[in-house]
């Protein structure tokens, strides 16, 4: 059975209409099921701006992205960023505890379908080496690993079939990077279908978190290699 196109891009591109520069040249790409990419490149070369393109929360100039093969209607982006989930480098965190973190998105219309599990949380933080008692503490005493791995619960919790990933570990030390690695990893060995992109500026980390790489520079994505045999 052929695997499923998830998210594509037709000549999507980019521009910084205050300085007349391109900041991603027209881009076809394609995330299939289950696939693990990771863009490597150097700062300002357009990485974030790809993928916050591909989230939706910065409109194109030309081209479209499509998710199943079908253009996404305005009406249906909410539906969209649910099965589409973007983590930034540094995740903004509500007062309270992290359990007040945890709960925050089945307060959105676009959830009200679901409900917050408190023992489904606890075991996904515990995959990133974290305690019984990290829902307890207060956000504002968080590490920013700490913060982190709790932004990344508070999405994982709610099941999306794609993660894009934006530097989420540059300004981490390394213990605290790899249990986000490790969180990624048990989320998507979870269910084959899922997928994620990782944006890393490590290519020890892009080899460790990925089978497909590509590469941007100067606003220009190109596949590094072909995604090795699953």
């Amino acid at each position: 059975m052929p695997t499923q196109e998830l998210i594509a891009t037709h000549g999507v591109t980019r521009r910084d209409a205050a300085r007349g520069t391109v900041l991603l040249h027209p881009t076809d790409f394609a995330l299939l099921e289950g696939q693990r990419a990771a863009i490597t490149g150097p700062s300002g070369s357009g990485k974030s701006v790809f993928l916050r393109t591909l989230a939706l929360l910065d409109a194109a100039d030309d081209g479209f992205v499509t998710w199943r093969g079908e253009r996404i209607a305005r009406a249906r982006i909410p539906a969209y960023r649910r099965r589409v989930a973007y983590i930034a480098q540094r995740p903004a965190m509500l007062d309270g505890s992290v359990e007040d973190n945890l709960r925050y998105p089945y307060t959105l219309a676009a959830y009200r379908d679901v409900t917050f599990n408190r023992d489904e949380a606890a075991w996904l933080a515990e995959a990133a080496g974290r305690g019984a008692d990290f829902l307890d503490k207060m956000a504002s005493d968080l590490s920013g690993g700490e913060a982190q791995i709790a932004a990344l619960v508070r999405v994982l919790q709610l099941a999306p079939d794609v993660l894009l990933l934006d530097e989420p570990t540059a300004s981490l030390d390394p213990a605290s990077a790899l249990s986000i690695e490790a969180l990624v990893a048990n989320w998507s060995n979870a269910d084959a279908a899922r997928a994620c992109i990782w944006v890393s500026h490590n290519p020890e980390q892009a080899a460790r978190v990925a089978l497909r790489h590509l590469t941007m520079s100067a606003g220009v994505l190109s596949e590094a290699s072909k995604e090795t045999a699953r």
